[in-house]
């Protein structure tokens, strides 16, 4: 019977013709769930900022990444997991909902639309030519640019900074026992991450967790159901409830196309990433089965968006798996199983506080400013349109901001130093797109 799945397994994903086995995919997919399993308590913490009910934040966290990883390595047949991405998640809570003041209907309203766009977009095959277009160093730029925006979204939600009437912020209380505790938590993740711990990031997560428990600094479990349940969380709260009217409404210039903006780098680049990591792209850059990923994330898209959770991306901690061995869809389709099984600890989610996952935050954060390097700072052209991208974000509390001021500062600037001819047709319309943004809203 075993030896038989096995073969069944082999051929549904061909798993020797890449060069791999059936045991190895099984571990490199618990390897790359346990990697990713910190969105299950970072994601719902976020998305409940927004107003969304924290159980239904959690199930469409679980439905979403374990639906869209087994969509993901049935249909491409690549060992990337998915699952609503960090930094845009914080983009739909924090700005959008936060500093925009819209409901969470209406951002989900315009996660729908821009998983509607990245499907046209894919299908007509726009969607690879928009990222051809973009030059290396503005890619470059927004991954780090958002990993800062994650950072100033961790630090404040640890106490670490706050606010200032005299600098705009400042240190928080270190002696506060929250605030403690959080450092404490980056030392443990970052020492886990030295020593290449599998899981480092919700291990330091649960470190925290107990440690804010056992000082009194947050609610412990009086019961096994606080921590293991069979009562599986409901997302009957947000599901449909997506106001795609409302958004089209407000503005498809604004929300939706910056939505679909961070998404469409986003996912590509970890997509281009990954695969290269895995050796499974060719000597022209081709990927067999990226199509097919694209269209993944299109339609998860728009089902995240329907379930009540921000857009799903493909996962860079899906190179875990890959370090093991990890070569086909085997290794996505048990990321999605992990998921799926990791219901029954929902409650665990619930219990997890805000000082806790903040450490998280912040490292994701740090991670992202690896892309630093693929700046080129010797070429003033190049490294001001990346700088502004970067320092826009954090600085001005919008992702959006900081594409926009990247991506028309480089347009600018090429053309009055005599590089228009390095300016692509898609660049100048997305420039454009965002100069009409700034100035319906006052930016």
């Amino acid at each position: 019977m075993l030896s038989s799945t096995s073969q069944f397994l082999n051929r549904l994903f061909k798993i020797e013709q890449k060069g791999s086995s059936v045991s190895t995919e099984l571990l490199a997919g618990l390897t790359t769930f346990v990697a990713m399993a910190y969105i299950i308590f970072v994601n719902p913490s976020i998305l409940e900022a927004s107003g969304i009910p924290r159980e239904a934040a959690i199930a469409a966290t679980l439905w979403s990444a374990g639906l869209c990883s087994i969509a993901m390595g049935l249909f491409s047949n690549l060992p990337i997991g998915v699952a609503p991405g960090m930094g845009i998640n914080a983009f739909f809570a924090f700005y959008v909902c936060g500093t925009m003041g819209l409901s969470w209907q209406t951002a989900l309203g315009a996660v729908f639309v821009s998983g509607v766009v990245f499907l046209i977009l894919t299908i007509t095959k726009l969607r690879i030519l928009i990222i051809k277009a973009v030059p290396d160093s503005i890619k470059a730029a927004v991954v780090v640019g958002i990993g800062m925006f994650l950072a100033i979204i961790g630090f404040s939600s640890a106490g670490i900074v706050v606010k200032s009437d005299a600098t705009m912020v400042t240190l928080g209380h270190i002696g506060d026992g929250k605030v403690f505790l959080s450092i404490i938590g980056m030392l443990l993740i970052s020492v886990l991450l030295a020593y290449k711990i599998k899981g480092a990031l919700i291990y330091g997560i649960l470190a925290v967790t107990v440690l804010g428990m056992i000082f009194g600094l947050t609610p412990a479990p009086t019961s096994v159901s606080d921590v293991f349940s069979f009562n599986i969380p409901s997302f009957a709260d947000t599901f449909m409830q997506m106001d795609v009217m409302g958004a089209i409404n407000y503005g498809l210039v604004t929300v939706i196309f910056t939505f679909t903006v961070v998404e469409l780098f986003d996912n590509i680049c970890t997509l281009i990433g990954v695969t290269k990591d895995a050796g499974l792209m060719d000597k022209k850059g081709n990927v067999a089965g990226m199509e097919k990923a694209l269209l993944t994330d299109s339609v998860g898209t728009m089902a995240s968006a329907v379930l009540g959770t921000c857009t799903v991306t493909s996962y860079v901690e899906s190179t875990t798996g890959i370090k093991e061995g990890g070569r086909t869809g085997l290794t996505a389709v048990v990321v999605g199983l992990g998921f799926f099984l990791a219901f029954v600890f929902a409650p665990l989610a619930g219990l997890i506080p805000a000082f806790a996952t903040a450490p998280a935050i912040i490292i994701v954060g740090s991670m992202m400013m690896r892309n630093i390097k693929d700046i080129n700072f010797s070429d003033i052209t190049e490294s001001i349109p990346a700088f502004l991208t970067i320092a826009m974000m954090p600085l001005s509390y919008s992702i959006g901001n900081g594409f926009g001021f990247g991506f028309i500062s480089y347009c600018l600037i090429k053309t009055f130093t005599g590089h228009i001819k390095e300016i692509s047709p898609v660049m100048w319309l997305i420039s454009i797109m965002f100069i009409v943004s700034f100035y319906m809203h006052g930016v």
